[in-house]
């Protein structure tokens, strides 16, 4: 009796397999027709990779997704798809790693140009300010050394009293004493290598007329011939004038504290001046802003 009612539920079982297999592919047919809906209205080029979507089969089978009887190669060929667009969006993701790796290289390596091209830039910029300032400091010196030149040009003429000596001579006599060539001596030895100078050499002698300014010639002219032969004077630096017994230049029309016209000397005299202008001036300033 126990293996009859056995029996008979297994037929029962065994009757209603073929109603839960119609009613499974439908429910299948209607899931695999929402996904293929759904990936028609998705356009192929939004996918990652730039491929259709992996397609779904709508036929599952006798049993469904879940087939008690399923074997390895036939679940290979399931998931191969999968196991094949996983690859290729790895493959996708390390070309994508490497595309930014190079756009970031490229970028540093311009930011760095950029930078090395601005820190040229600035140099450029302080070395020409400091030329602007080095050229107006030039044209400052040479805009003074212009005035300093003008000034001494215009008054290349205007010779000033340096020095002055007094030689005396014995009546009669045109002959240096040892005393007259030292005090020559002493006047002439600074002149050597200078410019700028003269030498002023008026002889005064007694008596009269011609025989006096013969005489106060001679003793103009001994005293010129031992600056050019002893001291090395240039002889275009002296200017000789023998004045006789004229009275001397500086008080030829003035008076004295007392209110009287200057006399007449007795004897015989040779005022020596040295005169200078500004040439050496000039030339020292020169040689200061030179250095």
């Amino acid at each position: 009796m126990k293996n009859r009612a056995v029996v008979a539920l297994f037929v029962a079982f065994l009757l209603s397999l073929p109603a839960l297999a119609q009613q499974q592919p439908a429910t299948s047919d209607q899931s695999s027709q929402t996904a293929s809906s759904s990936q028609s209205t998705t356009p192929s080029g939004d996918t990652a990779t730039g491929k259709a979507p992996l397609q779904y089969e709508s036929h599952q089978g006798f049993w469904g997704k879940v087939n008690p009887f399923a074997r390895k190669k036939y679940v290979q060929r399931q998931t191969q798809p999968i196991r094949d667009r996983i690859n290729e969006l790895d493959e996708l993701t390390a070309a994508n790693s490497k595309m930014i790796k190079d756009v970031d290289g490229r970028a540093q390596q311009g930011i760095q140009q950029a930078s090395a091209k601005a820190s040229e830039a600035d140099q450029h910029a302080v070395d020409a300010g400091n030329k602007a300032t080095q050229a107006q400091t030039t044209a400052t010196q040479a805009n003074n050394r212009l005035t300093t030149v003008e000034g001494v040009v215009s008054n290349i003429d205007q010779y000033k009293a340096s020095n002055q000596t007094e030689i005396r001579f014995r009546p009669g006599q045109t002959v240096l004493s040892k005393n007259a060539k030292g005090a020559l001596d002493d006047l002439a030895t600074p002149l050597k290598g200078q410019h700028g100078y003269i030498v002023e050499v008026q002889g005064f002698s007694s008596g009269k007329g011609q025989a006096a300014i013969e005489t106060s010639r001679k003793m103009a002219d001994a005293v010129v011939r031992y600056l050019v032969e002893n001291q090395e004077i240039p002889v275009y630096r002296i200017y000789v004038l023998g004045m006789g017994n004229a009275p001397v230049p500086t008080a030829a029309n003035s008076t004295d504290e007392q209110g009287a016209k200057p006399k007449r000397m007795s004897g015989g005299r040779v005022e020596v001046s040295l005169m200078k202008n500004d040439l050496e001036q000039l030339a020292s300033t020169g040689a200061t802003q030179a250095k």
